[in-house]
């Protein structure tokens, strides 16, 4: 599947596991921002992962929410 990430950025406390994760996805400044790509299931994982819930999966094709 081809997911897109998107961060709330009111939500993230930037932790950093979705970087530590999939770092060609997301980059941490002051809250995690989205830079690339990268095969879905990362993207999903990286999202599970995120102690805040701040990252929702879309499918990149029909933009229907993948997660949460």
């Amino acid at each position: 599947m081809n997911y897109t990430a998107h961060i709330d950025a009111s939500a993230c406390s930037a932790h950093g596991d979705c970087e530590a994760m999939a770092p060609e996805v997301f980059r941490i400044d002051d809250v995690a921002v989205v830079i690339g790509t990268a095969p879905g299931e990362l993207i999903l994982e990286a999202a599970r992962a995120c102690p805040s819930s701040a990252i929702r999966v879309t499918d990149a094709t029909s933009g229907e929410q993948i997660f949460p």
